[in-house]
């Protein structure tokens, strides 16, 4: 078994000197005995807490601190480690560990810092619009007077704008308008209900629809009563008033005809984030009728106006312009997403906990809360919000750390006394599924890194949002949190739903080889942050012969 070393002046180590001293050895199998040269223990015990690490004598080591170029700090979580990938359970020595407090982990009554996340306190405000974008609540007040909005979609998806409007205010001039501006083609986007009790069927059932993105266009048709050709602007608006009135019967219409209702998928914005939904939902959000109106904007050479010239379009026009994105992130502060369906007491391997099964209205998919101790002050509440992992929570693959995550949340709210963690479903591979994760891992294995393979395989690097796991926390009482994180997406995430988070507390786990590029990766192109940084610091411990020595330089990292 090898031995470590940490050499040490005869004035002992200064604060910059330990954390020069202190080092990852790719490849090295840790061993037994850990020793100090040159100075007394106390004195390097007390340098080393400075820097956020305790030294433990005569114990039993379970994982040692690791660093490396924007190093990563493993937890001494008590996590069984194979000797192969990092540290064998060895008695004796002088072991240098992280510091439970001194990460602020453990301790009920600490308020760990946020140091690391440069996040303003509006910045992510759910309410805030996106760059260059009007806010849901101006465009909002427009569709309530009877105002036109453009809403854009995602540049992955159309990339287009829309004109819309709610159905019930439309006039001759506004339908003039959208077909001076629009591709001609008028659609009135309408619930399953009233589409029914109109007797307006879909064009094509769903499994025959091979429209790019499954756009449910029912029957087209023309308003019987005061129309004429059914095309002018006066006819078109004369049938989408007769769409959206509650009196209208399934005799007052012609098929086919010059307008084409849509069916609103529901859920809205939230199950699909589409024009059709986006109209009926700004039109409920309004207090109108569930009924929309949407047209594509073209450019003056007929093609589809993207976002440059639909900026330019709204300036001119005196519009507003927002997003669909903008919109979900609006609805999903607001709407009820969850309800709590039952709960239990179960006792866990960490300690007995309560759990909470909550069920997502939308999908119904299950979520499970598992609260520690008395949280009824909702304050400075220790929180980890965990993304469903089966690979690595259940089978305990290596490839990521989500299993050892896991395990140490639970450990670090036992310890602490009370705390809630939230096991999110769905979440599975940073949202993209359990399929496309193995072929993203299939990639990785040919050399493409986590986010090179999400991405190659046309795959958003996270589509994660934690909606869901606000409303549970809020439902739990929890009011301002301790936030167990590496990610500030995730900080970001819950900060947006009007939680107020009071500090962060790293959740350090082991390096292993199989996921040392994975972990690093996170770091460098996610913004991951793993307690403390030890970047481009040279190490005077290194290996020959497969032992330590103070004399041979440090390795390269790899």
């Amino acid at each position: 078994m090898a031995s470590i070393n940490f050499s040490c002046p005869s004035t002992y180590l200064s604060r910059s000197q330990a954390f020069k001293n202190v080092r990852l050895f790719k490849g090295l199998h840790y061993g037994n005995i850990y020793s100090v040269s040159g100075c007394p223990l106390e004195s390097f015990d007390r340098t080393i807490k400075s820097t956020g690490f305790s030294i433990k004598v005569n114990g039993r080591s379970k994982s040692m601190l690791l660093s490396g170029e924007g190093g990563l700090l493993p937890h001494s979580s008590g996590t069984k480690v194979a000797s192969n990938d990092l540290i064998s359970e060895v008695s004796g020595g002088v072991e240098a560990q992280p510091d439970s407090v001194a990460f602020g982990a453990l301790s009920a009554d600490m308020t760990p810092t946020t140091s690391g996340f440069p996040i303003e306190n509006g910045e992510f405000d759910l309410d805030q619009p996106s760059e260059g974008f009007s806010s849901i609540p101006e465009a909002i007040e427009d569709i309530h007077k009877g105002k036109m909005v453009v809403v854009v979609d995602d540049e992955d998806r159309e990339n287009e704008g829309d004109l819309i409007m709610a159905a019930s205010k439309v006039t001759p001039e506004a339908m003039a308008f959208i077909v001076k501006h629009g591709t001609g083609i008028v659609c009135a986007s309408m619930k399953e209900e009233d589409l029914e009790r109109l007797q307006l069927p879909l064009m094509v059932t769903q499994k025959e629809n091979e429209e790019k993105l499954s756009t449910a266009f029912t029957v087209s048709v023309d308003a019987k009563h005061g129309t004429t050709t059914g095309v002018s602007a006066r006819d078109r608006a004369t049938t989408i008033l007769a769409l959206a009135s509650k009196d209208s019967k399934p005799e007052d219409f012609n098929r086919p005809g010059h307008i084409f209702p849509l069916k609103y998928r529901e859920g809205g914005v939230l199950k699909r984030a589409g024009h059709t939904e986006a109209s009926v939902d700004l039109a409920m959000l309004a207090g109108l009728d569930p009924v929309g109106v949407l047209c594509e904007i073209v450019d003056d050479d007929g093609s589809m106006a993207r976002l440059p010239k639909l900026r330019q379009f709204v300036q001119q026009e005196n519009l507003k312009i927002i997003s669909i994105a903008d919109l979900i992130r609006y609805r999903r502060k607001r709407d009820r997403l969850v309800e709590r369906a039952s709960a239990a007491q179960i006792p866990t391997m960490w300690g007995p906990f309560t759990s909470y099964c909550y069920r997502s209205i939308l999908d119904g998919i299950e979520h499970i809360a598992m609260v520690k101790g008395d949280i009824g002050d909702g304050l400075d509440i220790l929180v980890r919000v965990h993304s469903e992992c089966l690979t690595g929570d259940i089978f305990g693959s290596a490839r990521c750390d989500c299993g050892n995550q896991l395990a140490l949340a639970m450990q670090q709210i036992e310890a602490a006394g009370r705390g809630v963690l939230v096991y999110l479903r769905g979440h599975e591979g940073r949202g993209i599924g359990l399929g496309h994760k193995l072929r993203a891992y299939k990639l990785q294995d040919a050399g493409r890194d986590t986010v090179e393979a999400n991405e190659e395989l046309g795959l958003p690097v996270d589509s994660r949002e934690y909606g869901i796991g606000a409303q549970i926390l809020r439902d739990l009482g929890v009011r301002t949190m301790k936030l167990m994180t590496n990610n500030p997406a995730k900080y970001s995430g819950l900060k947006g739903y009007g939680l107020a988070v009071s500090g962060r507390v790293p959740l350090v786990t082991p390096i292993t080889k199989d996921n040392q590029r994975y972990l690093e990766t996170k770091r460098a192109k996610m913004g991951h942050i793993y307690g403390l940084e030890f970047s481009n610091l040279p190490a005077i411990i290194n290996t020959t012969n497969g032992k330590p020595s103070a004399e041979s330089p440090a390795p390269p990292d790899s």
